[in-house]
């Protein structure tokens, strides 16, 4: 089964509650947004935003120039059913953010939980190269992988768990860590996993 199956598999089969990166409102991922200058006029990129709450809470902030990118075009599929409406505002990218796609300069690149699934060191150069391309001189990436205490795993599949530092070694001399946090995020079955959060500036 490919990549792009799998997580279609999982947004196919399992609802909300049944997902262990479920949040009602993504209050860490807010307030980092919020530091990094949000406003009606900012330009929002979530990436692996998928199901995510974070596009609601934006669009019901009167943002209009907002993208979100998955590789799984079931969960955005899910996401748009639910705005109704208001899904007409995101451009909707079906997309591995590793392979080839574009988007025009965005202010904040956001991303929680896809970094750390990319294991190999080939995806995180694309990666890399994708946020390099769309994050604006002096505009922010937010990125939160699990810290060194977090799961081996998620869904199935291996991760890659970070700190702040090592992380900010990973993506290189064009970003400077600006600020980051420790979270530990309640799955909706009660377990905490250890999240660390880290904000970046382009030069």
């Amino acid at each position: 089964m490919g990549i792009q199956q799998h997580w279609d598999r999982i947004y196919g089969t399992k609802d909300d509650q049944q997902l262990s990166w479920y949040e009602p409102l993504p209050v860490v991922s807010v307030r980092l947004l919020e530091a990094a200058g949000l406003n009606a006029d900012t330009c929002v990129l979530d990436v692996g935003g998928g199901d995510s709450r974070l596009v609601d809470y934006l669009v019901g902030h009167d943002l209009t120039c907002l993208a979100v990118l998955d590789i799984s075009a079931a969960a955005l599929a899910r996401a748009r059913s639910r705005l109704g409406a208001s899904a007409d505002v995101p451009t909707w990218i079906a997309a591995d953010v590793t392979a080839e796609w574009s988007l025009k300069p965005m202010d904040i690149w956001h991303d929680r939980a896809v970094f750390h699934f990319l294991t190999d060191a080939d995806s995180r150069a694309r990666y890399r190269a994708h946020l390099l391309q769309t994050v604006k001189p002096h505009g922010a990436a937010i990125i939160a992988t699990f810290s060194p205490e977090g799961p081996e795993k998620c869904s199935g599949l291996p991760v890659v768990r970070y700190t702040p530092e090592s992380l900010a070694a990973e993506l290189g001399d064009e970003l400077t860590l600006v600020e980051s946090l420790r979270h530990g995020h309640a799955t909706p079955w009660g377990v905490i996993q250890a999240f660390q959060y880290s904000r970046f500036v382009r030069h």
